[in-house]
């Protein structure tokens, strides 16, 4: 047993009764804004109520209204890092609490390290995850594969291989995942390929493996830093949470259950990697300059990516990098964004959703960044002291006389 993991609930009766794993996030959460720890929590709820379609993030400031925002939305996907970083000044301005998956922390992870998000001041809350499925889709396979209306899912599990829904009338069903993810539907595609599921370099990550043998519905958390410590150790003395300590046996499961996971990611990452990087050279530079020429340069995938900060953008027209108003944009455009945040990204899928013209962008970045992990040693928004590896200079790089690019060639090469 650990000192910094505790199987946790929430002593509020009604919020323990509506979220799905006895409340304990939401009940810790309300503790730290009443005691003034934070100014606001950032989380996620539905814009639109029952609506399980439509999460959007929010900031919360009153802490009743945080029983609004108990429960998962794995078919939503917002983009709680963009809404961090462009709408709440990156939490320079107030002191938060952020919610979010593993690619959202690790997203607001490498913004820290470039300084555009707060790093004292910001209490990082990571929830396990699996994996989401768009709205669409989801909409799609409730109505043809679970044969309902998808409004009347009330609750989604994803869990050991299944998909498993509840409907308003209390009837659960259940699917196998990956017989809906061999028919195109299921997670969405980065997510099939994402191998990390417990955020354990948050401050605190919570979630529900090793909960399953407890009798009463529970949350598994486990503390990674001062900041999280004192969010539930203050909701302990308060009365707004109680814990048990897990036994071996339920630590032993949620470190299986997580091994599993990784093991079926890096097995989905061979699938579609693999193909790919079994093409010379110059076929598969056309096979990724065929799919460049579907982009209309709508900014969508820029616009979207929780990486991307500069003020003004090399790809704007008036930059004079691309020439203006050519449609699809020189192959340049995409290069340029992969150039700039490859060795950063952190999979989590946002510009493939934005995109108009479904180019498989997130195949693109998590490949290129997979790559540069091996070389570099770096795993994206995993270790706030570890600079990005295209952004930091070593020593003996420092030494090495000239580095060029030689655009000119490339192009011609592009152009062929």
């Amino acid at each position: 047993m650990s000192n910094t993991m505790y199987i946790a609930r929430s002593l509020d009766e009604s919020l323990f009764e509506k979220a799905e794993s006895g409340g304990a996030i939401s009940s810790i959460l309300k503790c730290a804004l009443n005691t003034k720890q934070i100014d606001g929590v950032v989380t996620v709820r539905t814009k639109t109520k029952g609506d399980r379609f439509s999460g959007i993030p929010v900031l919360i400031t009153n802490p009743d209204d945080l029983n609004d925002t108990a429960g998962s939305l794995h078919c939503s996907v917002p983009n709680v890092v963009r809404f961090l970083k462009e709408y709440l000044d990156g939490g320079f301005s107030k002191k938060l609490a952020v919610v979010g998956k593993p690619c959202d922390i690790r997203a607001i992870i490498e913004l820290q390290k470039r300084y555009q998000t707060e790093i004292d001041d910001i209490i990082l809350v990571g929830v396990n995850c699996t994996g989401t499925i768009s709205p669409a889709t989801a909409r799609e396979m409730y109505s043809k594969e679970f044969k309902v209306d998808p409004n009347d899912v009330i609750r989604e599990d994803i869990d050991d291989g299944k998909l498993t829904i509840t409907l308003k009338n209390g009837k659960r069903i259940t699917k196998d995942l990956l017989n809906l993810e061999k028919k195109g539907l299921g997670r969405r595609n980065n997510c099939q390929r994402c191998e990390i599921n417990i955020p354990t370099f948050a401050d605190m990550a919570c979630g529900k493996w090793g909960t399953e043998t407890e009798e009463k519905p529970g949350t598994f958390i486990e503390v990674y830093s001062v900041k999280g410590r004192s969010l539930v150790e203050e909701a302990i003395s308060n009365g707004y949470i109680e814990i048990d300590k897990p036994t071996k046996e339920s630590i032993a499961t949620r470190q299986e259950k997580d091994r599993i996971e990784t093991e079926h990611a890096f097995a989905q990452r061979a699938i579609d990697f693999d193909p790919i990087m079994a093409m010379s050279y110059q076929d598969r530079l056309a096979y990724w300059v065929k799919e460049f020429e579907k982009c209309i340069k709508c900014y969508g995938c820029r616009d979207a990516c929780p990486i991307c900060y500069c003020e003004i953008c090399l790809l704007e027209a008036n930059r004079d990098f691309l020439e203006a108003g050519v449609i699809p944009p020189n192959a340049l455009f995409p290069l340029t964004r992969l150039a700039h945040v490859a060795d950063s990204c952190v999979n989590c899928g946002q510009c493939q959703d934005a995109c108009p013209m479904e180019l498989p962008l997130s195949l693109l970045f998590s490949l290129q960044n997979a790559r540069l992990s091996k070389v570099f040693d770096y795993i994206s928004g995993t270790d706030i002291k570890q600079g990005p590896p295209l952004n930091t200079a070593m020593v003996e790089e420092m030494q090495i006389d000239d580095v060029f690019l030689d655009v000119s060639t490339l192009m011609k090469k592009i152009k062929k």
